[in-house]
């Protein structure tokens, strides 16, 4: 597929992708580092105004880099947060070596640097180290001192000068103390910020039903409403390969791959350029059953997944294609994403050890019987180690993505509901009528749409099946939800 992480740097660019959509100019990035327990995600989640990143007192909770678009005083910037840098060997645990990897990675991508000290214990050697780092990197850097809660705790803090450090901001991420001098610091050490494009506004996903005299304006409307760039997040039970395909899709080694389960905990999002066009993936924790889940940390890396679905347009669905695929859990799994009404593509890793066309067809009849409850979502057979099928998924994302803010304009859409209803009256309800009259779309991300009717009490939820499949077979809405919304019509109306 020849993807390629666009975040990476490049020359002296990032490569222009957006994390949400419609914006044109390059964002800069600013990279979050420290030791462990410094309190890096607290800051993190703090500068973003939302619990993105799990927050827990045991080191080393934060492993993969952790993006978030956010705005510091009306200036957009790519936000990333990073494992705890701890000294060579001290650990003696091969993932501290996979997270030093990627704060360097993080350091190559960044614009400016926030170092976060913890005020609460002395320099020590692995603060000097972290220091030398950031040193040799050659990015700009704002020292701070974290836990800084008191002006008793300034003291402690003060001590970390003997590091060479010219300026240290004294903060407290948990309280927010010190927090607007050190974003004023890093306001003033950004890159100037390019003048922006005119756009015009545009309405939030869903948009306002329309009144019966404004259904027009519709089209109208639709014509100023810009695309987002999809963001895809990869669900999946735990070690179902997640990590493994998102490195495919990114052509590089941006996520944590370790042979032990639930070595991603956070969602990270990560901006890929494809063939198709660019996306943003989300990886996510692996989700277990609720019974199943002891570790504090893996109940906070479930919600980190939910999140990501929260913020999704299509979820990918990972399956282990050679450990009893369509699970319960892999069901509720894909359960969760149909509720948000996201896009759903079921992909079946691990091709290679289903072997035979045999196999691979009792697996797909297994799953579509398993996930009948979302038959619009397609199943596709893929490898992540390998790539097998990994450039149709891309192409299958791109597709469903584009169902996903597919507009029907009204005109069709009345001509559709005509001829559906000539070929398929609606059931009587109480022995009289049901007429639909007239509808429009409303909203996309998914797609919905409203219908004017004598009676919307009367429509039969088969009836709306029928509806759903008519449109989903004429419109190619393959692999999103269609909702549907039945509204009264006046009564001179009803009387046509």
């Amino acid at each position: 597929m020849g993807g390629r992480g666009t975040a990476g740097r490049r020359g002296t660019t990032h490569g222009g992708i957006p994390i949400e959509g419609g914006r044109g100019e390059r964002l800069p990035f600013v990279a979050i580092v420290g030791r462990p327990n410094a309190g890096k995600s607290t800051l993190f989640n703090r500068l973003a105004r939302a619990p993105l990143s799990i927050v827990d007192p045991t080191p080393g909770v934060t492993r993969d880099r952790l993006y978030a678009e956010v705005e510091l005083r009306g200036r957009p910037v790519g936000l990333i947060d990073t494992g705890g840098i701890e000294a060579e060997g001290t650990s003696g645990d091969k993932m501290s070596d996979h997270i030093r990897l990627q704060v360097r990675v993080a350091l190559e991508e960044t614009d400016l640097v926030v170092c976060l000290f913890d005020a609460s214990t002395p320099p020590g050697g692995d603060d000097a180290r972290v220091v030398d780092l950031l040193r040799r990197a050659g990015r700009p850097v704002i020292w701070a001192a974290n836990k800084v809660d008191r002006p008793a705790d300034e003291p402690g803090a003060a001590e970390y000068y003997a590091l060479g450090i010219s300026e240290l901001r004294m903060v407290s991420a948990a309280s927010g103390l010190g927090v607007g001098a050190l974003l004023d610091a890093i306001l003033a050490a950004l890159p100037p910020e390019p003048p922006r494009a005119e756009v015009d506004g545009a309405p939030g996903d869903d948009g306002a039903e329309p009144g019966e005299d404004d259904v027009s304006g519709e089209e109208r409307r639709v014509k100023n409403e810009e695309r987002p760039v999809p963001r895809v997040a990869v669900i999946g039970r735990p070690n179902a390969g997640k990590s493994t395909l998102v490195n495919r899709l990114l052509g590089a080694e941006r996520m944590l791959v370790d042979e032990r389960p639930g070595t991603t905990r956070d969602a990270v999002d990560a901006a890929v350029e494809t063939a198709e066009g660019p996306m943003v993936l989300i990886d996510t924790a692996g989700l277990r059953r609720r019974a199943r889940i002891a570790d504090r940390l893996e109940r906070l890396s479930g919600l980190s997944a939910v999140r990501a679905l929260e913020r999704c347009h299509v979820a990918v669905l990972l399956v282990d294609g050679a450990a009893d695929a369509g699970t319960d859990q892999d069901q509720h799994l894909l359960g969760l994403a149909a509720e948000r009404g996201r896009g759903l593509i079921v992909a079946v890793n691990k091709l290679d050890l289903v072997t035979g066309s045999a196999a691979q067809r009792e697996l797909d009849g297994r799953l579509r019987d398993a996930f009948g409850f979302a038959a619009y979502a397609p199943i596709l057979f893929v490898s992540a180690r390998s790539g097998r099928g990994v450039r149709e998924l891309v192409r299958t994302i791109a597709r469903t993505s584009e169902a996903f803010n597919r507009r029907v304009g009204t005109g069709e859409l009345n001509r559709f509901l005509a001829d559906a209803v000539t070929k398929h009256s609606p059931p009587l309800f109480h022995n009289r009528p049901v007429r639909l009259l007239y509808g429009a779309q409303t909203g996309v991300r998914p797609p919905t749409f409203v219908f004017m009717c004598n009676r919307p009490e009367g429509v039969h939820p088969s009836y709306e099946r029928y509806l759903e499949n008519r449109l989903r077979e004429r419109y190619g809405f393959d692999g999103c939800p269609i909702k549907l919304r039945f509204r009264r019509a006046r009564r001179d109306e009803s009387a046509r």
